[in-house]
């Protein structure tokens, strides 16, 4: 008789080939108790510490392997799966492994590139050899997760280490990095949230602003401070009128989080409480609510059916809106006076477009709150002086403020003020304090930090495009995006509100059409005083139509440029933004035909597109150091979806497989990586700019991706063909898999892929950097 068979407690058994999908998420891969097979060969020694794989060998020692056949069993009945212990394995790899010490597994690692592991059917006593780079990664990256889930030991899928690079990435935005990017303001979600990289007072206590006329919400974080006293946090309500630049410079010194919107519900005691909203925050040192980033947030999110919470971020630009007066660049106090390129027509539209069906009515009063909030933030923001130019009609980025912006990097701006501090014979820190303090006057440097305050509402911080400038251009990025405003306005009061839309808050309207004279006139119309009508929005965007076309579409060189108002001429740096007319459909037919078949190739390079010309860029140099929104950083998804918009979808297809090539061989060769920015000419995210390089920080696996890098992936995926995506997953280089490069001659395609080797190109980076 055989011996009966005895096993710890806790360990469950599944016949052969019971167990489910192999790509779902982790915490259902891993959220169960530990299972075995009873396979005929079964023991459990190894349970109790007995495990017989043998540990490879490394540099000093011969690694000499048998046949493959002879030691690596073949499975012929079901998917190969190994049995694993988490810890053991995870220092095996990290040792052997990570050569470079930084907990990740990337191409630049020395390592064999080989780990045996125990199979499942065997109980270990056979093994098979875990190879390269991206199953290497992919294992520390399961390891990991099987830890976070407090595992000892696994049974782990082939599939999971040999997923399909574009799926594994998909899924890991769909069902991971977004839920780590979400944050939420309230007791639960405070300790996270209030957390400030940016932070350099040396002051790292949590506080919180609540807005003027939130008494309740005040209440609330009062009794929160109370009930938790160990996170010591400060509750400050502000005062009405909160975007005053003295004032909210005199925050600098005690910087906070800013209070968001909030849903009323049970507190499951028969009373009522508050909850804070969910949102999702771009990552790394940006830990809050944005405004341009959630937008291409939102997009990504309605690609992955999270509609609620797109949903949620435009409640908060709402509740922005009317507490804080605009949309702010970010939730902290520092960002006060200062807002970012406007999106929220487009999200709420795209968002309504994707409600439940099942409650029109409530859908129709969400839109009609999201319409009103941004014709408010119209009148009262973009086509308001200090922003307007009433002598050309073109908005501007120009936020009012004060002193030096303090959320930089603290080096960030030495190079400027060590000239007005020698000038005093002080040092930078001292003349830094005074000038903030308004102790020592410089004209010089206050114009100076109005262009630079611009160039950070442009989103665009920064870029030698903008710099002692911005606040004098009206930019095609911005009189794209508000044609696109006035459009969707008119389409919405004329499609799902009747053609008429009453306006609830009270504020002054400014003239129309701007001139200098209207605008010297102190009378304004009361937004409350009549109904808002389709046909004043259409009028609105057909004349901001023409005025982009007088002041900055240039003929002779097929592209739209921004425009200095003082100067009173255009300012000729090459902008690819310039496709964002196409986005808003300001374009002509003719104008759209020269901008792709005359412009577009200068912008588009072997990862999709730069962000400008290097020729407008300039030479690059210790003393003029690359800007992290010039060339070579690029600009995706609102070319593809003018692209498209316009009929060109080949065009839109193919920069959209640039994109997408690179971003999957980084993830392929970088342990998962999904920075904030690329270098989209040498296809690295190991790139020299200022503020380095957001999301490349993470020990074994990555968490959050980057906000609308998770975003662009997600979209761009949709504008692929099935075929175009196996190319991507197997790494085809866009010339190779287009055929185009050098004279469409394939062999000089692959020299050009060659050149562009990953793995060549990070070890230069590196040598640079060291």
């Amino acid at each position: 008789m055989a011996p009966s068979l005895t096993h710890p407690s806790g360990v469950s058994f599944v016949e052969d080939g019971e167990h489910g999908s192999a790509q779902v998420e982790a915490a259902v891969y891993y959220g169960g108790g530990e299972t075995f097979t009873r396979s005929r060969t079964y023991s459990h020694s190894h349970i109790h510490g007995y495990n017989p794989k043998r540990a490879p060998a490394f540099q000093e020692d011969v690694i000499t392997r048998s046949r493959r056949m002879s030691h690596d069993e073949k499975s012929v009945t079901g998917p190969r799966r190994f049995l694993i212990d988490v810890e053991e394995t995870i220092r095996v790899v990290l040792e052997q492994e990570d050569t470079d010490g930084d907990f990740q597994i990337s191409i630049t690692d020395a390592g064999p590139k080989l780990v045996p592991l125990g199979t499942a059917t065997s109980n270990g006593f056979k093994t098979f050899d875990i190879r390269g780079t991206y199953m290497l990664s992919n294992l520390l990256q399961e390891l990991a997760l099987a830890r976070d889930h407090g595992r000892k030991r696994i049974v782990l899928d082939e599939a999971r280490l040999t997923e399909n690079p574009v799926d594994r990435l998909s899924r890991m935005i769909r069902h991971s990095f977004w839920h780590s990017l979400t944050r939420r303001i309230d007791g639960d979600g405070l300790e996270i949230i209030t957390a400030d990289p940016k932070n350099r007072t040396g002051r790292v206590q949590p506080r919180i602003y609540v807005p003027h006329g939130e008494p309740a919400m005040a209440e609330y974080y009062r009794r929160v401070a109370r009930e938790k006293p160990h996170m010591n946090l400060d509750v400050q309500v502000l005062p009405e009128k909160n975007d005053d630049p003295y004032f909210v410079k005199s925050l600098n010194s005690k910087p906070g989080l800013l209070a968001l919107a909030m849903d009323e519900v049970d507190d499951g005691n028969g009373g009522r409480t508050l909850k804070g909203i969910p949102f999702i925050v771009p990552g790394a040192r940006f830990n809050e609510l944005y405004n341009w980033d959630s937008y291409f947030i939102s997009l990504g999110l309605l690609v992955d059916g999270q509609v609620q919470m797109a949903k949620n971020m435009v409640e908060h630009f709402i509740f922005e809106i009317k507490h804080y007066g605009k949309i702010l660049n970010g939730s902290r106090s520092y960002y006060l006076c200062r807002t970012q390129p406007p999106f929220l027509t487009d999200m709420a539209l795209q968002i309504y477009n994707q409600l439940d069906r099942s409650d029109v009515v409530a859908n129709r009063q969400w839109l009609k709150r999201a319409i009103q909030a941004a014709i408010k933030e119209y009148h009262t923001i973009w086509v308001a002086e200090p922003r307007m130019d009433p002598k050309t009609g073109l908005s501007r980025f120009r936020p009012d403020g004060v002193g030096i912006p303090p959320e930089t990097e603290a080096t960030h701006f030495t190079h400027i003020l060590e000239p007005y501090a020698a000038k005093h014979g002080i040092s930078v820190l001292e003349f830094s304090e005074k000038y903030n303090n308004g102790v020592l006057k410089e004209p010089g440097l206050d114009e100076y930090f109005l262009h630079d305050r611009a160039v950070r509402e442009s989103g665009h911080d920064t870029t030698y495009r903008f710099e002692k400038r911005c606040a004098n251009l009206g930019t095609i990025d911005l009189q794209a995006l508000l044609y696109k405003y006035e459009v969707d306005i008119a389409t919405a009061i004329s499609e799902v509100f009747d053609d008429e839309l009453e306006l609830e808050e009270d504020f002054p309207l400014m003239p129309f059409p701007p001139t200098p004279e209207s605008y010297a006139n102190p009378h304004r119309e009361r937004s409350t005083s009549q109904p808002q009508t389709s046909d004043e929005w259409f009028e609105r965007a057909e004349w901001r139509r023409e005025v982009i076309d007088k002041y900055l579409w240039n003929e002779s060189k097929n592209l739209y440029f921004d425009y200095d108002t003082v100067q009173e001429k255009q300012s000729l740096y090459e902008s690819v933004t310039a496709f964002w007319a196409l986005w808003a459909g300001c374009a002509s037919d003719e104008q759209c035909w020269k901008l792709v078949s005359q412009s577009l190739k200068k912008f588009e390079v072997l990862g999709g597109l730069v962000s400008g010309t290097e020729e407008s860029r300039g030479k690059v140099s210790l003393d003029r150091p690359n800007r992290q929104w010039d060339y070579p950083p690029p600009h995706q998804i609102m070319t593809w979806v003018g692209l498209e918009r316009y009929g060109y979808l080949e065009e839109a297809q193919r920069l959209a497989y640039r994109w997408l090539y690179m971003m999957t061989t980084a993830f392929v060769d970088f342990n998962g990586v999904v920075p904030e920015k690329f270098d989209a000419v040498k296809l690295s995210h190991l790139v020299e700019a200022e503020y380095g390089n957001q999301g490349i920080d993470f020990k074994m696996v990555p968490r959050e991706g980057f906000g609308w890098m998770n975003a662009a992936y997600q979209v761009g995926l949709s504008f692929l063909t099935t075929h175009m995506r196996r190319a991507v997953a197997a790494c085809t280089s866009p010339e190779v898999f287009f055929g185009r490069a050098a004279g469409a001659d394939i062999a000089a395609a692959q020299a050009t892929a060659a050149v562009a080797d990953p793995l060549d190109l990070a070890m230069e980076a590196l040598s640079l950097a060291a």
